[in-house]
């Protein structure tokens, strides 16, 4: 009796173990294909900055409510969100928080921004010094 309970639980383990795996495959095949629908091609900076806040860079655009990366605007919509949001106006500190974090979004791209423009700029200026000292040497 105790080895035919034994045999039924392992058998069951099996089939519960089975199914797990397949739905698990199913959901990862599921994200990527929804990231390919939506034309997601992150790169891994990108990422990062998504994982680091929480939030991708359309969503903290939305939030503050601007289309274009003018530093201005966004602190202008930055400021005018987080003081129309306050707790004593009748706001909400989720509300807030979520100003803040759509800012904080928002400065790491531009911050990216501005590392991968120093770093093409590096590189131009690197090349025109190679160019350069080829005209010399010639």
């Amino acid at each position: 009796m105790a080895k035919f309970i034994a045999q039924l639980i392992v058998a069951g383990s099996q089939i519960v173990g089975r199914a797990f795996a397949r739905a698990l495959k199913q959901e990862i095949e599921a994200s990527q294909e929804a990231a390919r629908r939506l034309g997601q091609t992150n790169t891994r900076a990108e990422r990062v900055a998504n994982n680091k806040v929480g939030l991708s860079l359309d969503e903290a655009k939305q939030i503050l409510n601007v289309s274009q990366l003018d530093p201005e605007e966004i602190e202008k919509q930055y400021k005018h969100l987080f003081a129309v949001n306050e707790k004593t106006r009748g706001g909400t500190i989720y509300i807030q928080s979520k100003v803040v974090r759509a800012k904080e979004r928002i400065d790491l791209e531009l911050q990216n921004l501005a590392q991968s423009m120093g770093q093409d700029q590096s590189a131009s200026a690197d090349k025109g010094k190679d160019e350069h000292m080829k005209q010399d040497k010639t």
